[in-house]
């Protein structure tokens, strides 16, 4: 019986190393869409113009390597500091509580 086990214990392993790998792959695509999806807003794009741009942002850097969160929370805070037009010491103060955040 024990010969049957060690199986099966090794098979269930694998398959839950497995699913942690899907979810951590499907994480790190949510957040890809989250971050292209705010670009996209921040810009204003519209229609055919939002379809394009997204298209480029989620197949942009799939070679590359991910950026990390606090990168792309900088991306975003950039984005939206010069979305509002913001400059000196304004942008400054806004870029510290967006990063706060």
């Amino acid at each position: 019986m024990t010969t049957v086990r060690i199986p099966l214990l090794a098979l269930a392993l694998l398959f839950s190393v497995q699913g942690f790998a899907a979810t951590a792959a499907q994480t790190a695509q949510q957040e890809k869409m989250k971050t292209c999806n705010t670009e996209a807003t921040t810009k204003t794009l519209k229609g055919d113009e939002r379809k394009a741009f997204m298209s480029k942002c989620l197949s942009a850097g799939s070679d590359a390597k991910a950026m990390t969160p606090q990168q792309e929370k900088m991306k975003t805070c950039n984005a939206d500091a010069t979305a509002k037009a913001l400059k000196g010491d304004e942008r400054k103060a806004f870029m510290s509580t967006c990063l706060k955040k």
